[in-house]
């Protein structure tokens, strides 16, 4: 069974950093594109950033210069850096993984369980 296991969320002042962890966990053959998307209270779920497994990147226009995604192809794991946080970045942060090449078939998408940002002073 395939899971992501996702870590560093938390509360960040206006201006602040936080890192987000994510790995991919289970029994799988490969682990293609990996991305984070987010939640805010009453919105719908929107891409952050996805990075390819040739490390190809892609940000949503709102933190495009502030949020800097990366992985460790190796070892399954994707990060997203945050900076200057604003608090209309609070919201759920999910790690997606797809596709993810397992016993099933080689394209599975999996989510995290999402990690919760809150940004204020």
């Amino acid at each position: 069974q395939v899971q992501l296991v996702e870590s560093g969320g938390g509360l960040a002042q206006p201006g602040g950093s936080l890192r987000l962890s994510c790995v991919v966990t289970g029994r799988f053959f490969s682990v293609g594109g990996m991305g984070w998307y987010r939640q805010a209270p009453g919105k719908q779920r929107e891409l952050v950033a996805d990075i390819t497994l040739d490390h190809r990147t892609n940000y949503a226009d709102s933190v495009k210069g502030r949020f800097t995604i990366s992985r460790v192809s190796d070892k399954y794991s994707v990060f997203l850096q945050m900076n200057d946080l604003k608090p209309e970045d609070s919201a759920v942060y999910f790690c997606n993984a797809n596709p993810v090449s397992t016993t099933s078939g080689p394209h599975n998408e999996y989510w995290g369980p999402g990690t919760t940002v809150t940004v204020s002073s």
